[in-house]
């Protein structure tokens, strides 16, 4: 039997060296709003979870936290290309100059790396301030996606860095930019991303559906609703694994009473254009 093609469009790895520290910190913050890890923080970790629920490539979303990280993050992310199952991205961070920034972009293009990943809130800094303009003014300019992450997050739970107001001031000042919102565009933000962001031209991935689901019958109803809503052909299905279970996140797309060929879009075939139009 042929296996469908399924995309993960937001996942989490670490160099193997680097996993149990990244995961035991990550952990900490993650424990205090009730979620463990469910993979090891290693790429083979994240490979067993893939083919334990059939999913075919994922994206790894890596992330510089700081800006002397840069090159070893981006370094990591050229590492996993040799992985075809892998589809890795970058990052930036607001505090590097713009000739670095360059420079960054120049290798991560010239390694066939279709975008970058940011979090406002491990840089403390909203996505709509202007310590961000260089970066998505940048990959603007290029054609590369960014995914950001959006809403809550257990580093910064009293303050959310990325908000449907911030994305839509974000998106008036770079109209072209292909712009992936986590977390149905907003972990806790949903009743305003159905207001503000549904029927936009932003990219909306479903990681955490299911977790929300979990916790309240009406945070899910609500990620199904904005699924409905949104421009179908905007919407990329995600977990944020280790964060969530893929089978969950795969169950939950599959029951929100989408049309058959709009769920293999959300599956596959929405990553598969978008990531073609980043990559010439």
């Amino acid at each position: 039997m042929i296996q469908p093609t399924i995309i993960d469009f937001h996942t989490h790895a670490f160099p193997d060296s680097l996993a149990p520290r990244a995961i035991a910190q990550l952990t900490i913050n993650a424990a205090a709003s009730g979620y463990t890890p469910l993979t090891d923080g290693t790429v083979g970790g994240l490979i067993a979870s893939m083919d334990n629920a059939g999913i075919t490539k994922s994206v790894i979303c890596n992330i510089a936290t700081n800006a002397r990280q840069m090159t070893k993050v981006n370094d990591f992310a050229i590492s996993c290309t040799r992985n075809p199952r892998l589809i890795p991205l970058g990052s930036l961070h607001p505090d590097a100059d713009g000739a670095a920034m360059d420079a960054e972009l120049d290798r991560l293009t010239a390694a066939g790396i279709a975008g970058i990943k940011i979090h406002p809130d491990y840089v403390h800094t909203e996505i709509d301030a202007p310590n961000f303009e260089p970066i998505l003014a940048r990959c603007e300019a290029r054609g590369m996606l960014v995914v950001t992450h959006a809403g809550f997050d257990p580093v910064a739970p009293d303050h959310f860095h990325c908000t449907p107001d911030m994305i839509l001031r974000v998106m008036e000042r770079h109209p072209a930019l292909k712009l992936v919102v986590a977390h149905t565009g907003g972990f806790d933000c949903e009743m305003e991303v159905m207001e503000k962001l549904c029927g936009t031209n932003v990219y909306l991935d479903t990681s955490l559906s299911a977790i929300r689901r979990a916790r309240s019958a009406a945070q899910g109803k609500a990620c199904g609703d904005i699924l409905r809503a949104h421009n179908p052909t905007r919407i990329l299905f995600a977990t944020d694994t280790p964060w969530s279970d893929p089978a969950a996140e795969i169950a939950f797309v599959r029951s929100a009473g989408l049309p058959e060929e709009i769920t293999e879009m959300v599956l596959h075939k929405n990553a598969e254009a978008l990531l073609a139009s980043c990559i010439s």
